[in-house]
C-alpha cells in the first residue's frame, strides 16, 4: 500500500503560480495525498484536498517544519510555490521507499516550455556544465538514478519520520536550509538519498539577469559558509572553481603588465575561455531551437561565474554559524 503523502508549499501569499499548480497537483495519478499551504496570511482563495494555514510572518524553513504539527502524511513532499508537479511526480518518488535506508527522494526541476526567453536563458545556464558542472542533472531529467548527499528543496520527497529525527530544517539558513538537512540525513543518521530523473516538477526560473544573479549570489553565499561549517558536503573542489577563476581574472590582468610571457598566458588562458562559452552559447541555441537563449545564455554564464566566485569568497570568510 502507498503512504499517505503531505505535499508541503511555504509561501508569502497566495500568489498567481499557486493558482497554476493546484490544477497540476490535484491532477496527480495518486490517491492518498493532502496538500497543506502555509502563507503569512489568509485570503479568499480555497482548493480542493488542501489546507491552507496563515502562519504570519516567517520564512520559508520554519514554514516548512511547521508539517510535522500540521500535516498528516507518513511522507512529506517538499515543493516550492514557483513549481508545479509532472502527473507522475508522487508516484515515481515513493517507490524509492520500499528500498532500505532510503530517507529521501530528489528530482529535477525543469524550466517550463512557457517561461519568457530571459527565464529559459536563465534554466540554461543553471543546467549547463560550464555554470553548473557536474550538478546539472538537477535542472534537467538527463541521467540515471544515482546517491546524492544534497539536493534543493524545490523538489524534495522525505519520510516524516526521518525528517522528525534529523531535526527538520535549519531555520538560521535560508537558502542553503536544505543542504543542512541532507547533511544531517545522510552524515548524522546514515541513511540515504536517492535522485530519480523521472521524478520531475517543473520551476520557472527567475529571469536574467537581475533576479537569477541575485538568485545565485545567495546560494553561493551560503555554499562558502558551508564549505566551512559543513566540510563534509561542501568542502569540494567544485564550489571553489568560480573564486579561483575570479581572482585569476583580478591577478592576471596587471601581471600581464609586467611580464610579456604572463601577458600571453593570461590571453590565451581568455581566449579558451571565451571559445568555451561561445560553444556553449550555440549548443544552448540549438538544444532550444531559439537563437535568443543561447545569445543570453553567453553573458548569463560568464556572469553567473563573477557573482558567485565573489559571494563564495564573502560566505567563506563569514563568521556566521560558528
Amino acid at each position: 500500500m502507498s503512504p499517505t503523502v503531505s505535499i508541503i508549499i511555504p509561501v508569502k501569499e497566495i500568489n498567481d503560480h499557486i493558482r497554476e499548480s493546484m490544477p497540476h497537483i490535484l491532477a496527480l495519478d495518486y490517491d492518498e495525498f493532502e496538500v497543506v499551504i502555509f502563507p503569512d496570511s489568509g485570503s479568499g482563495d480555497a482548493f480542493p484536498r488542501t489546507r491552507i494555514i496563515p502562519t504570519g510572518p516567517a520564512g520559508p524553513a520554519e514554514k516548512r517544519d511547521l508539517a510535522l504539527k500540521y500535516a498528516r502524511g507518513e511522507v512529506f513532499a517538499f515543493l516550492d510555490d514557483d513549481a508545479y508537479p509532472a502527473r507522475d511526480w508522487l508516484r515515481k518518488a515513493v517507490r524509492h521507499f520500499k528500498q532500505p535506508n532510503v530517507a529521501a527522494v530528489g528530482g529535477p526541476a525543469v524550466t517550463p516550455r512557457h517561461d519568457s526567453v530571459w527565464q529559459k536563458a536563465s534554466g540554461r545556464v543553471f543546467s549547463s556544465w560550464l555554470a553548473s558542472g557536474r550538478y546539472g542533472y538537477r535542472y534537467l531529467p538527463d541521467g540515471g538514478l544515482r546517491e546524492v548527499d544534497d539536493f534543493p528543496s524545490v523538489n524534495l520527497v522525505i519520510l516524516r519520520s526521518s525528517f522528525e529525527r534529523a531535526g527538520g530544517f535549519d531555520t538560521a539558513y535560508w537558502p542553503g536550509e536544505d543542504t543542512k538537512l541532507c547533511h544531517d540525513l545522510t552524515r548524522k543518521l546514515g541513511e540515504r538519498i536517492v535522485y530519480d530523473p523521472e521524478a520531475l516538477v517543473f520551476h520557472h526560473r527567475r529571469p536574467l539577469f537581475t533576479g537569477h544573479l541575485r538568485q545565485v549570489g545567495r546560494y553561493a553565499f551560503h555554499r562558502g559558509l558551508f564549505a566551512r561549517a559543513l566540510p563534509d558536503t561542501s568542502l569540494r573542489p567544485q564550489y571553489f572553481v568560480p573564486s579561483l577563476f575570479v581572482l585569476w581574472l583580478a591577478a592576471g590582468a596587471p601581471l600581464s603588465l609586467v611580464s610579456s610571457s604572463m601577458g600571453a598566458l593570461y590571453t590565451l588562458l581568455l581566449s579558451v575561455y571565451f571559445l568555451l562559452v561561445s560553444s556553449e552559447s550555440v549548443r544552448i541555441a540549438l538544444k532550444e531551437r531559439d537563437f535568443r537563449v543561447g545569445a543570453l545564455s553567453a553573458p548569463g554564464i560568464m556572469l553567473t561565474h563573477l557573482v558567485y566566485g565573489l559571494r563564495f569568497m564573502h560566505g567563506f570568510a563569514s563568521r556566521r554559524g560558528e
